[in-house]
């Protein structure tokens, strides 16, 4: 597992969001796990993101997935294929948007 914690990974996301990465604000719901601290909801604008602890409000897309391999992906060590989805490893309700959230931070 990764030395940095999900929050850490979390602040990364804003540090390294493209401003542009989205045209309209779209809202991701991330459940990455049953422990405390592990679901998040993820706000991007066409000027900034923002990311709180737990579900706020409806999201456009949700990602489930175990915040390991979330912060692997995050770091570029893991790419996710189809075959992750096949497998339930990473499940979500829409592609499109999620593949927009990988765009807007270069993942």
């Amino acid at each position: 597992m990764p030395s940095h914690s999900l929050e850490d990974c979390l602040e990364s996301l804003r540090t390294n969001y493209k401003p542009g990465g989205v045209d309209r604000e779209t809202t991701y719901y991330l459940s990455l796990g049953d422990a405390p601290g592990e679901k998040w909801t993820v706000t991007l604008t066409p000027t900034s993101c923002s990311a709180a602890p737990g579900r706020i409000g409806e999201a456009q897309c949700v990602l489930k997935m175990r915040a390991d391999l979330f912060m692997k992906m995050v770091d570029g060590s893991y790419k996710p294929g189809a075959l992750d989805f096949m497998t339930g490893k990473l499940k979500t309700n829409n592609i499109e948007l999620l593949l927009r959230l990988r765009q807007a931070f270069g993942i």
